[in-house]
């Protein structure tokens, strides 16, 4: 059961963030889609859904990638669109540091372009640094890179917070970053307070 659980997330993640068009599925401009289209879709092109996988899905989700509506009619992927909708996020005040998991082989142009978001729509941060190295391992040797949100904030970048607790925002400048091997400037600098010069 845990493997159709698995599978059938991989699926929704695919459809409902990146590829709706594969199964002929339409997401209004929030992302939502109803239920029962999803399921009548997912099944005519031989991927096997029901109500009750799809809720259970949902229900056990360890990372809550989805979200039902009010009146159960429809879902939607809480983060990590590819494609363009409107989460209605409202941007919010992020703690002093956040984080951010990837792999060692990125380093070199994150530290010439800082974290942009690619092909999704914004990067993803994380509250906690154990989330965000388990994020990182899932793309080879991990890296992890701490990020001065607050300051970040107070100097006009936006910060959201997705309704899994996924805190998201447009691109981290490398000025914002430090890096595992990155000194702090005059030895002791607070991260929360001062900015870092990332070693090129």
């Amino acid at each position: 059961m845990r493997k159709k659980l698995e599978t059938t997330s991989r699926f929704l993640s695919f459809v409902l963030r990146h590829k709706p068009e594969t199964i002929g599925l339409t997401l209004d401009s929030e992302g939502w889609c109803a239920i029962d289209q999803l399921i009548r879709l997912a099944n005519g092109q031989g991927t096997r859904l029901t109500r009750e996988l799809l809720l259970e899905v949902v229900a056990t989700s360890d990372k809550k990638r989805f979200a039902l509506s009010p009146d159960g009619s429809s879902i939607r992927a809480n983060q990590g669109h590819s494609i363009q909708v409107n989460l209605n996020l409202q941007p919010q005040t992020p703690p002093p540091m956040l984080f951010h998991g990837t792999a060692t082989r990125f380093e070199l142009s994150i530290r010439a372009q800082g974290l942009v978001a690619g092909s999704r729509q914004y990067v993803h941060l994380s509250a906690d640094s154990v989330t965000a190295l388990q994020v990182g391992k899932r793309y080879g040797k991990p890296l992890l890179l701490e990020v001065q949100a607050l300051a970040m904030s107070r100097s006009g970048h936006e910060f959201f917070m997705s309704a899994n607790g996924i805190w998201l925002t447009r691109a981290v400048p490398t000025t914002y970053l430090r890096f595992p091997d990155a000194p702090e400037r005059n030895g002791n600098a607070s991260l929360g307070d001062t900015k870092i010069n990332i070693r090129k």
